[in-house]
């Protein structure tokens, strides 16, 4: 319902109470499903870092760090044939709509933390330390990339664009393991 409203009246026009009427939900049962209009957006976002770090962790360690994070970057990214759409829609919103970009830097930084840690135990490094956190960083930029990419190109893959840029940005850390 809330994704009807957003494309109809948009984002910041849409309020929770708007969301609640259309679901047929009192207002107070929607903030048990969700802390704000924002989180609507986001879905189990925090779930689903869960699956970043549980990617990254089975990874074989024979494989070189970058092979392993473009692969565990993709398989994030996977959405079933039929979600596309919606996915679509929700990362329209999550790119275009101000309210929501800023929102976003808050939750890019928990997964940006994720991929930073991982590089970090891959090379023997701190979080803290500059090249993992230029991996987390780097990362995350060519996943957004993508993401901007596949709106404007309805024909463009998600997850072969998400190979294509983790695996250029890969070429340039090809050195650390």
């Amino acid at each position: 319902m809330g994704f009807e409203l957003f494309a109809r009246q948009g984002f910041d026009s849409t309020t929770v109470d708007d969301i609640a009427t259309a679901a047929g939900i009192a207002r107070r049962t929607f903030f048990r499903y969700f802390a704000s209009k924002n989180d609507l957006v986001w879905g189990d976002f925090e779930g689903q870092l869960v699956r970043l770090r549980a990617l990254l962790a089975a990874s074989d360690p024979a494989v070189p760090m970058m092979d392993a994070v473009r692969s565990a970057v993709v398989e994030f990214n996977r959405f079933d044939p039929v979600d596309v759409p919606w996915h679509r829609q929700r990362m329209e919103l999550i790119l275009r709509v101000p309210t929501l970009q800023a929102d976003a830097t808050l939750r890019y930084a928990s997964w940006r933390a994720i991929v930073t840690d991982f590089a970090a135990a891959r090379t023997g490094l701190s979080p803290s330390d500059l090249l993992p956190g230029l991996v987390g960083h780097s990362v995350l930029a060519a996943a957004i990339t993508a993401y901007e990419y596949w709106l404007r190109d309805e024909s463009a893959g998600l997850t072969d664009l998400l190979d294509q840029t983790v695996r250029q940005v890969a070429e340039g850390f090809g050195r650390l393991g």
